[in-house]
């Protein structure tokens, strides 16, 4: 019988889509990159998401992120999120969690319930902790690497941390999960040396900062506010999106 993913199982085939619709993968971080990972997912046929981000959508979120519109400025992302999905199919089971991951928050997620586990936020301190609570779980995890103050959307990878290469966020986590003991995590992370953003206090969220109000976390607190653009977090978003599935149903 035809259904939304017809197309979808004709090269998955049904075991493959059976496989999705009882998985349950939690995405931490849908910004730009997290943003793209979930609506692949969602189109996908994944039978419950968890999103876990506790930002509000900023004016400037609209040059990426496929959740922020005029019309959703202000909103928090998981809130949006969840009423896209549920619109593309109203049987994903969504849990949105408005929650900033770190590791005095992490108590509040079971990582065993997951089938798999998607990293796309851009602290290191949380991203450690992703990774060694999936670990400790033994959950799959899949983390992204910096996307910010890049042009060229080809020049993703996907690859053990330890293989990568010209990527500064990379380098970090490689000697902190060295420090950790942690052997393997799979990345996405670009070969492209990142771009010196334009020094213009005018265009900069630094001294001009328009959060919605009531945002936790403004910009001005950030140690740096990279440039951006719609066509480098999208691709990294669908390809992390990709080997999440692949994963999940063993297709190669």
């Amino acid at each position: 019988m035809l259904n939304q993913f017809s197309r979808t199982e004709l090269l998955f085939g049904k075991e493959a889509m059976e496989k999705l619709e009882n998985s349950r993968v939690a995405v931490f971080g849908i910004g730009g990159v997290g943003g793209y990972a979930v609506e692949a997912l969602a189109r996908s046929g994944v039978g419950t998401l968890d999103l876990i981000d506790d930002d509000k959508i900023c004016l400037t979120n609209l040059n990426r992120q496929i959740f922020a519109l005029r019309s959703t400025v202000g909103q928090y992302k998981v809130d949006i999120a969840k009423k896209r999905i549920l619109d593309i199919c109203p049987d994903i089971k969504v849990n949105t969690h408005k929650c900033f991951y770190m590791p005095d928050t992490a108590d509040q997620f079971d990582f065993t319930e997951y089938d798999y586990i998607i990293d796309a936020i851009d602290t290191v301190t949380g991203k450690l902790e992703i990774i060694k609570r999936a670990k400790a779980a033994e959950t799959p995890v899949i983390s992204a690497m910096g996307a910010g103050n890049k042009l060229d959307p080809t020049a993703f990878r996907v690859a053990d941390i330890y293989e990568t290469k010209v990527c500064p966020l990379s380098r970090v986590m490689r000697q902190e999960l060295r420090k950790a003991g942690i052997k393997n995590v799979k990345v996405v992370y670009s070969e492209e040396k990142p771009i010196r953003p334009i020094e213009d206090m005018a265009i900069s969220c630094r001294d001009n900062c328009i959060c919605p109000p009531g945002t936790a976390r403004k910009c001005t607190i950030r140690r740096d506010i990279p440039g951006s653009n719609a066509f480098v977090p999208s691709v990294a978003g669908l390809i992390i999106a990709g080997e999440v599935i692949k994963d999940l149903t063993e297709i190669q």
